[in-house]
């Protein structure tokens, strides 16, 4: 067992330097829906790919939808808030985020296995927040 006062003190960080990398960039992209400082990369998406954005846009609220959840669950992250429920939010976003990649786009699927890998290791250490969910016949 390793009592070394300094390990502990690292690793006691780590779920806060993990929700902060996860937290900070949703800040930033779920803005930039809004406010359109990031430019637009310079190489065309892949067909597919871009007919699957263009719907997304097409639809009028589906992009501003994820803009708010980005950001939300970006705030909720690096203000150590509501973190549970901010992993719940964004897990279906980073689940269809893996298959846009993996399917229509594999350029981005490095970035994107990052906020998996970011997203599974926060929920690992929110588990005793799950628990009561993941009951398989809950109490009334």
């Amino acid at each position: 067992m390793n009592t070394d006062p300094a390990s502990k003190s690292f690793i006691r960080f780590i779920p806060a330097v993990a929700r902060i990398l996860m937290g900070a960039p949703l800040l930033v992209f779920g803005a930039n829906l809004f406010l359109n400082f990031i430019p637009p990369p310079s190489s065309p998406m892949p067909e597919k790919a871009a007919a699957f954005t263009g719907a997304l846009v097409a639809t009028g609220y589906m992009m501003p939808l994820i803009g708010i959840t980005q950001l939300l669950v970006g705030a909720f992250l690096v203000t150590n808030r509501f973190v549970p429920l901010a992993l719940v939010l964004f897990a279906p976003f980073i689940l269809n985020s893996i298959a846009f990649h993996v399917i229509l786009a594999p350029s981005g699927l490095a970035p994107a296995a990052v906020f998996l890998a970011l997203e599974l290791y926060l929920a690992w250490v929110y588990r005793a927040a799950y628990r009561p969910l993941l009951t398989a016949r809950a109490a009334r």
